[in-house]
C-alpha cells in the first residue's frame, strides 16, 4: 500500500489516498475529487474541469499519466 496527497496527484489538498496499485491510486483520487467536487470545493472543481478539458489532448494525458507512474513508483510502501 502507498499513501500519496491529494497535492501529489495535483490536486490542491493535503488529503490522504491511498492504494495498492497506480491504477486503484489513480481511481481513489478521481473518487475523492468527485467528492470534495460534489460538496461544492471550488478548488477541487476547478482542479477536475482542467483535467477535463485535458482529456481531450492525447499527449497532454500521456505526459500527465508517465509523470504519475514515475511518482507512484518512486513513493515509498506505507509502513
Amino acid at each position: 500500500m502507498k499513501t500519496m496527497t491529494c497535492k501529489q496527484l495535483h490536486g490542491p489538498c493535503d488529503a490522504l489516498i491511498h492504494g495498492e496499485t497506480a491504477e486503484e491510486m489513480m481511481r481513489n483520487s478521481q473518487e475523492h475529487g468527485m467528492e470534495m467536487s460534489g460538496k461544492g470545493d471550488a478548488e477541487h472543481i476547478r482542479i477536475m474541469e482542467e483535467m477535463r478539458q485535458h482529456a481531450n489532448d492525447p499527449e497532454a494525458v500521456r505526459e500527465f499519466m508517465d509523470t504519475f507512474q514515475k511518482d507512484f513508483a518512486a513513493q515509498p510502501e506505507d509502513k
